[in-house]
């Protein structure tokens, strides 16, 4: 991951972060970000290695009591390890919900800590940085999606949720870059079995979907991936199986955007579905031309990214959830996946934006 910070970043960024952070030394068994809680700082990890698990709920009271009398209160499955230049406690930043992985140092390790009020002033007042900043954080994001998948194996861990893709995007956005879309979007028809984009493949634009509904498909086999490339250019079939179904209000084709890195996964349609799709030179010039729009657009997306992985999690069913202990659902408990009042708010502003677009485009 170091060289994602200094791609993404200019000197100037990297001189303010390490002017504003402190190094800080480290010891084995140190939790920097425990699952539930809120972290306060941004880590860099500079030397050493953390280990990131999720909680796994153990029925087994044999193996809990022996975790009580060593003193272990994590009953975790690790999921990955982390190196020099990692980036960890970026949630807060992109996601309302609580983290769902701890992160505990392997071994003595060094970690650069950056204060989240400080960098969330920067990010308000530096349009420029925050562009860069939200773009690195979609590239780790996207990456720890794929590593989880990697680590997890390919089950079926991406869900839709429709709508839900749309409404974070558009509540991110401002009206004149919602026009923007509108203005450069184009409105298309997709016949039923129409493969849209192929793994591996190149992907032509940005789709929102307005109507239908489509599958998400996988490679099992770990065939030659220069193989299936050249399958997808040549628009050969590459049969695959089934890991969701995406609909109405879902985002595809943002893959590209994010570090030019090619789709992993084949979507085609199932019926007949209507999409507003976004050409990917027009939008490539806009995120280049436009700070502004950049930043709330990687925002967005990192913000989509963040919600995925941790639903993920959640699927996985390893998220620490009040209710999965028997408890009653209450006004005064914390839920894992629970959206505060203002996410709520901006969401409900972008449903009514949605359902406007969709009037339009879909009489049109």
């Amino acid at each position: 991951m170091t060289e994602v910070l200094l791609k993404e970043l200019t000197k100037t960024d990297i001189d303010w972060m390490i002017g504003t952070g402190h190094q800080r030394e480290i010891a084995a068994g140190t939790i920097l970000i425990e699952e539930g809680k809120v972290a306060n700082f941004l880590y860099i990890l500079l030397n050493g290695i953390l280990k990131v698990t999720i909680f796994q709920p153990d029925s087994n009271p044999l193996a809990r009591a022996f975790a009580a009398i060593e003193g272990n209160e994590i009953l975790g499955r690790e999921i990955a390890r982390l190196s020099s230049g990692e980036v960890v406690g970026e949630i807060p930043f992109v996601d309302t919900r609580l983290t769902a992985t701890t992160i505990q140092a392997v071994e003595k390790s060094l970690v650069m800590s950056i204060p989240q009020h400080k960098l969330v002033e920067k990010l308000q007042q530096d349009v420029g940085f925050a562009s860069r900043f939200y773009r690195a954080i979609t590239i780790m994001l996207s990456d720890k999606i794929q590593n989880t998948i990697n680590q997890l194996g390919r089950s079926n861990l991406a869900q839709g949720q429709p709508l839900k893709d749309v409404l974070f995007v558009l509540g991110e956005l401002h009206d004149s870059d919602i026009d923007w879309i509108m203005a450069c979007g184009t409105r298309q028809k997709i016949p039923a079995n129409t493969t849209l984009i192929h793994e591996r493949g190149t992907v032509d634009a940005l789709y929102i979907i307005l109507d239908g509904v489509m599958s998400l498909s996988i490679v099992e086999n770990e065939r030659n991936p220069l193989a299936r490339a050249f399958a997808a250019i040549e628009g050969g079939e590459v049969f695959g199986r089934e890991i969701a179904r995406l609909s109405k209000g879902e985002i595809i084709g943002e893959t590209p955007f994010i570090d030019g890195r090619l789709p992993s996964a084949t979507v085609k349609t199932i019926e007949e579905s209507i999409v507003l799709s976004i050409d990917r030179q027009q939008m490539t010039a806009k995120l280049q031309q436009d700070v502004g729009f950049a930043s709330r657009f990687y925002r967005a997306i990192a913000i989509l990214l963040s919600q995925r992985l941790q639903g993920m999690l959640s699927r996985l069913g390893y998220g620490r959830r009040v209710y999965s202990q028997g408890l009653s659902l209450a006004e005064s408990a914390e839920y894992d996946d629970e959206l505060n009042d203002s996410v709520l708010d901006g969401v409900a502003i972008a449903g009514k934006r949605f359902d406007w677009m969709v009037g339009r485009l879909i009489i049109i």
